[in-house]
Protein backbone atom coordinates (compact mmCIF):
# COMPACT_ATOMS: atom_id res chain seq x y z
CA UNK A 1 0.00 0.00 0.00
CA UNK A 2 0.90 3.67 -0.88
CA UNK A 3 1.39 5.94 2.37
CA UNK A 4 -1.59 7.88 0.83
CA UNK A 5 -3.41 4.46 0.94
CA UNK A 6 -3.40 3.13 -1.87
CA UNK A 7 -2.78 -0.42 -2.89
CA UNK A 8 -3.28 0.44 -7.52
CA UNK A 9 -2.83 3.96 -9.64
CA UNK A 10 -5.30 5.27 -11.47
CA UNK A 11 -6.11 4.48 -15.23
CA UNK A 12 -5.62 0.63 -15.24
CA UNK A 13 -5.58 -1.20 -18.71
CA UNK A 14 -4.90 -4.57 -19.45
CA UNK A 15 -1.09 -3.25 -20.32
CA UNK A 16 -0.87 -1.77 -17.16
CA UNK A 17 -3.28 -3.66 -14.86
CA UNK A 18 -2.04 -2.13 -11.49
CA UNK A 19 -2.76 1.67 -12.94
CA UNK A 20 0.34 4.63 -13.16
CA UNK A 21 2.74 3.71 -10.69
CA UNK A 22 1.53 0.95 -9.46
CA UNK A 23 4.24 -1.60 -9.80
CA UNK A 24 6.10 0.29 -7.99
CA UNK A 25 4.62 -0.68 -4.96
CA UNK A 26 5.90 -4.29 -5.08
CA UNK A 27 9.72 -3.34 -6.38
CA UNK A 28 10.18 -4.18 -2.99
CA UNK A 29 9.74 -7.35 -3.17
CA UNK A 30 10.53 -8.24 -6.73
CA UNK A 31 14.49 -9.31 -5.87
CA UNK A 32 13.80 -11.04 -2.85
CA UNK A 33 14.99 -14.67 -2.43
CA UNK A 34 11.31 -15.98 -1.38
CA UNK A 35 9.24 -14.04 -4.06
CA UNK A 36 11.78 -15.82 -5.99
CA UNK A 37 11.44 -19.35 -4.84
CA UNK A 38 8.23 -19.25 -5.06
CA UNK A 39 7.90 -17.76 -8.54
CA UNK A 40 9.97 -21.19 -9.78
CA UNK A 41 13.62 -19.18 -9.32
CA UNK A 42 16.86 -19.70 -7.51
CA UNK A 43 18.94 -16.90 -6.11
CA UNK A 44 17.88 -13.45 -4.22
CA UNK A 45 18.39 -11.27 -1.32
CA UNK A 46 17.81 -12.73 1.88
CA UNK A 47 16.71 -10.57 5.36
CA UNK A 48 13.81 -9.51 7.02
CA UNK A 49 11.61 -8.43 3.97
CA UNK A 50 11.97 -12.27 2.52
CA UNK A 51 11.37 -13.55 5.92
CA UNK A 52 7.66 -11.15 6.24
CA UNK A 53 7.02 -12.67 2.41
CA UNK A 54 8.06 -16.80 3.30
CA UNK A 55 6.00 -16.48 6.45
CA UNK A 56 2.52 -15.77 4.62
CA UNK A 57 3.07 -18.13 2.01
CA UNK A 58 4.13 -20.40 4.21
CA UNK A 59 1.20 -20.91 6.30
CA UNK A 60 -1.29 -20.33 3.57
CA UNK A 61 -3.81 -23.18 3.01
CA UNK A 62 -5.99 -21.24 0.60
CA UNK A 63 -6.60 -18.11 -1.31
CA UNK A 64 -9.23 -16.32 -2.16
CA UNK A 65 -9.62 -13.32 -4.50
CA UNK A 66 -11.56 -11.25 -7.19
CA UNK A 67 -11.58 -11.60 -10.76
CA UNK A 68 -10.16 -8.37 -11.07
CA UNK A 69 -7.31 -10.02 -9.04
CA UNK A 70 -7.41 -13.21 -11.54
CA UNK A 71 -7.64 -11.66 -15.01
CA UNK A 72 -8.15 -7.63 -14.79
CA UNK A 73 -11.52 -7.87 -14.84
CA UNK A 74 -11.59 -5.57 -18.21
CA UNK A 75 -14.62 -8.13 -19.64
CA UNK A 76 -17.17 -8.08 -16.79
CA UNK A 77 -19.83 -10.31 -18.65
CA UNK A 78 -19.02 -14.10 -19.59
CA UNK A 79 -15.37 -15.67 -19.84
CA UNK A 80 -15.41 -16.00 -23.18
CA UNK A 81 -15.60 -11.89 -23.79
CA UNK A 82 -12.91 -11.32 -21.19
CA UNK A 83 -9.58 -10.40 -22.94
CA UNK A 84 -7.81 -12.02 -20.23
CA UNK A 85 -9.35 -15.20 -19.81
CA UNK A 86 -6.11 -17.08 -18.10
CA UNK A 87 -5.39 -14.66 -16.45
CA UNK A 88 -1.84 -12.81 -14.83
CA UNK A 89 -0.39 -15.71 -13.53
CA UNK A 90 1.81 -18.18 -16.19
CA UNK A 91 1.44 -21.58 -16.16
CA UNK A 92 2.89 -22.01 -12.86
CA UNK A 93 1.12 -19.51 -10.40
CA UNK A 94 2.77 -18.76 -7.15
CA UNK A 95 -0.04 -19.82 -4.66
CA UNK A 96 0.79 -23.64 -5.00
CA UNK A 97 -2.65 -23.88 -3.07
CA UNK A 98 -6.42 -23.77 -4.01
CA UNK A 99 -7.34 -20.07 -5.17
CA UNK A 100 -11.33 -19.42 -4.89
CA UNK A 101 -11.75 -16.65 -7.41
CA UNK A 102 -15.35 -14.82 -6.79
CA UNK A 103 -16.95 -14.00 -9.96
CA UNK A 104 -20.53 -13.52 -11.53
CA UNK A 105 -20.01 -16.15 -14.39
CA UNK A 106 -19.35 -19.87 -14.04
CA UNK A 107 -16.55 -21.27 -15.20
CA UNK A 108 -15.35 -24.85 -14.52
CA UNK A 109 -12.24 -25.30 -12.41
CA UNK A 110 -8.81 -24.81 -13.76
CA UNK A 111 -5.79 -26.91 -12.61
CA UNK A 112 -2.03 -25.33 -12.97
CA UNK A 113 1.37 -26.71 -12.66
CA UNK A 114 2.67 -26.66 -9.27
CA UNK A 115 0.08 -27.16 -7.47
CA UNK A 116 -2.07 -24.27 -8.01
CA UNK A 117 -6.21 -24.95 -8.65
CA UNK A 118 -8.41 -21.70 -9.45
CA UNK A 119 -11.86 -22.71 -8.09
CA UNK A 120 -14.46 -20.49 -9.47
CA UNK A 121 -17.00 -19.15 -6.75
CA UNK A 122 -20.23 -17.79 -8.14
CA UNK A 123 -22.48 -17.74 -5.00
CA UNK A 124 -20.82 -15.15 -2.92
CA UNK A 125 -17.00 -14.10 -0.43
CA UNK A 126 -19.12 -16.14 2.43
CA UNK A 127 -19.63 -19.26 0.08
CA UNK A 128 -15.85 -19.01 -0.69
CA UNK A 129 -14.60 -18.30 2.33
CA UNK A 130 -16.49 -21.69 3.81
CA UNK A 131 -14.88 -23.72 0.75
CA UNK A 132 -11.45 -22.55 1.40
CA UNK A 133 -11.63 -23.12 5.26
CA UNK A 134 -12.20 -27.17 4.08
CA UNK A 135 -9.41 -26.72 1.59
CA UNK A 136 -6.88 -25.07 3.65
CA UNK A 137 -7.43 -27.28 6.82
CA UNK A 138 -5.63 -26.03 10.10
CA UNK A 139 -3.41 -23.37 7.85
CA UNK A 140 -4.74 -19.90 7.11
CA UNK A 141 -6.89 -18.54 4.17
CA UNK A 142 -5.52 -15.35 2.63
CA UNK A 143 -7.72 -12.82 1.22
CA UNK A 144 -5.71 -11.91 -1.19
CA UNK A 145 -7.28 -8.91 -3.02
CA UNK A 146 -8.40 -6.97 -4.56
CA UNK A 147 -9.59 -3.83 -2.44
CA UNK A 148 -12.92 -4.66 -3.16
CA UNK A 149 -13.03 -8.20 -2.12
CA UNK A 150 -11.02 -7.13 0.97
CA UNK A 151 -13.44 -4.55 2.25
CA UNK A 152 -16.45 -6.99 1.62
CA UNK A 153 -14.10 -9.27 3.98
CA UNK A 154 -13.77 -6.62 6.26
CA UNK A 155 -17.59 -5.40 6.32
CA UNK A 156 -18.64 -9.23 6.97
CA UNK A 157 -16.18 -9.29 9.56
CA UNK A 158 -14.77 -12.15 8.35
CA UNK A 159 -10.95 -11.70 9.08
CA UNK A 160 -8.96 -12.16 12.01
CA UNK A 161 -6.12 -9.96 10.74
CA UNK A 162 -4.81 -7.59 8.26
CA UNK A 163 -1.03 -7.45 7.53
CA UNK A 164 0.09 -4.32 5.53
CA UNK A 165 2.94 -3.44 3.64
CA UNK A 166 3.57 -0.11 3.39
CA UNK A 167 5.71 1.64 0.80
CA UNK A 168 7.30 5.30 1.09
CA UNK A 169 5.85 6.31 -2.06
CA UNK A 170 2.46 8.65 -2.47
CA UNK A 171 0.50 8.13 -5.35
CA UNK A 172 -2.29 10.68 -5.58
CA UNK A 173 -4.74 8.32 -6.54
CA UNK A 174 -6.12 5.20 -7.61
CA UNK A 175 -7.68 2.08 -5.54
CA UNK A 176 -7.57 2.94 -1.74
CA UNK A 177 -7.64 -0.39 0.20
CA UNK A 178 -9.59 0.60 2.70
CA UNK A 179 -13.53 1.83 1.39
CA UNK A 180 -15.36 4.47 3.12
CA UNK A 181 -17.77 3.94 5.96
CA UNK A 182 -16.03 0.83 7.58
CA UNK A 183 -15.70 1.28 11.14
CA UNK A 184 -13.00 -1.20 12.66
CA UNK A 185 -10.60 -1.17 15.42
CA UNK A 186 -7.78 -2.69 14.44
CA UNK A 187 -5.28 -3.83 17.23
CA UNK A 188 -1.58 -3.12 15.93
CA UNK A 189 0.03 -6.30 16.96
CA UNK A 190 3.58 -5.98 14.80
CA UNK A 191 5.47 -3.60 12.94
CA UNK A 192 9.02 -4.56 11.04
CA UNK A 193 10.72 -1.51 9.09
CA UNK A 194 13.46 -1.85 6.88
CA UNK A 195 14.65 0.87 4.41
CA UNK A 196 11.72 -0.01 1.27
CA UNK A 197 8.51 -1.11 3.23
CA UNK A 198 6.93 -1.38 6.61
CA UNK A 199 5.02 -4.39 7.21
CA UNK A 200 2.57 -3.69 9.85
CA UNK A 201 -0.02 -6.53 11.40
CA UNK A 202 -2.93 -5.58 12.78
CA UNK A 203 -6.01 -7.80 14.90
CA UNK A 204 -9.23 -6.85 13.22
CA UNK A 205 -11.26 -5.90 16.73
Amino acid sequence: MSLDGYVAGPDPTLEDPLGKGGERLHEWAIGLESFKRIHGHEGGETGVDSDVLNEAFEHTGATIMGRKMFSGGFGPGPWEDDPNPDGWWGDEPPFRVKVFVLTHHPRAQVEMRGGTSFIFVTDGFESALEQARAAAEDQDVSVAGGAEVIQEALALGCLGEVQVHVVPLLLGDGTRLFGKGQLKRLEQTRVIDSPAVTHIRYRVG
